[in-house]
């Protein structure tokens, strides 16, 4: 029988508790479940809240099937709201939006990693974060993304820009910055730049283009997630790896020591312990007076 449970009035079926999800750790539908519940969503929620959501769906775990959803799955409650979502040339579509802590649950039943967009529902393509996506292309590791994030520091530091940084949760670093609400395509353009001249100045070290040819021993700074489009992986999401880990914000002082990829490995059953430490260090944000203009 599917345990029913009652979430702020909210009743959830939650299916399968038992099923190994994580066979690299034993971590079960359930323990996924309680780290959300016990653990994230205090966290979490407000990096979600006012955002539309995308979905990568792993239900059989990160060794079956994974799919990207961006449309409300069948059998979505009425009770979870959903946002309009413009496309250039075509009608809206609606997105789940995911601000309280049963539909919180009732997503996380759904196996699933958490995607957002750098802008709110209520302004869409209008965005007030900038990201930067430091993907490390073999032998580069984490450990040349955390080099190429100190450089993006201090340039974004000149222009009067706060960075903060957070694992991908996967092979990667996430770089972001709260800035005063700006078109999409502006602040898409200055993180290309950005990203150009990183390429020039560190050329042994970074690319700005995808093509894979380019990447081996590099890394990518991806400033294409700032496109409206586009999304990021929600700091605090489990990600479909071979272990439970999350997309985990990380201080400055962790990126400056980074020696190996294992020290910014952040696994769900140590989270607690590590927001007892920090709090939510991407707090600002969170925060619409932590937000700084992009220069002219």
């Amino acid at each position: 029988m599917t345990p029913i449970t009652e979430v702020e009035g909210r009743r959830l079926s939650l299916s399968n508790l038992d099923k190994v999800l994580y066979p690299a750790t034993g971590t079960t539908k359930g323990e996924v479940l309680h780290y959300y519940a016990a653990t994230a969503a205090g966290v979490l929620l407000p990096h979600l809240r006012d955002r539309p959501v995308s979905f990568l769906r792993y239900p059989d775990g990160p060794e079956g099937q994974l799919f990207f959803t961006k449309n409300p799955p069948p059998g979505t409650p009425s009770w979870v709201r959903r946002a309009p979502v413009p496309h250039h040339g075509s009608e809206p579509s609606e997105q789940v939006v995911v601000e309280d802590l049963a539909s919180l649950m009732w997503a996380a039943n759904l196996v699933v990693e958490f995607h957002t967009p750098q802008w709110r529902a209520e302004t869409p393509a209008v965005a007030d974060r900038l990201v930067f996506d430091l993907d490390p292309g073999a032998p580069a590791t984490v450990v040349e993304c955390c080099r190429v994030a100190l450089w993006l520091r201090e340039r974004l530091a000149d222009d009067g820009l706060t960075a903060y940084g957070k694992t991908s949760g996967a092979k990667g670093l996430h770089l972001l910055v709260p800035i005063v609400p700006t078109d999409s395509a502006a602040v898409s353009a200055y993180a290309k730049g950005l990203a150009v001249r990183a390429e020039k100045e560190l050329a042994d070290l970074v690319v700005h283009r995808m093509r894979k040819a380019l990447r081996p021993g590099k890394v990518f700074v991806d400033f294409s997630q700032n496109a409206a489009a586009k999304t990021t992986a929600t700091p605090y999401t489990l990600r479909a790896r071979a272990e439970p880990a999350v997309s985990a914000p990380v201080t400055w002082a962790e990126i400056e020591g980074c020696r190996s990829p294992a020290d910014l490995v952040f696994l769900a059953d140590g989270m607690t312990a590590r927001l007892d430490r920090h709090g939510d260090l991407l707090a600002p944000l969170c925060d619409p007076e932590a937000g700084r203009p992009l220069p002219a």
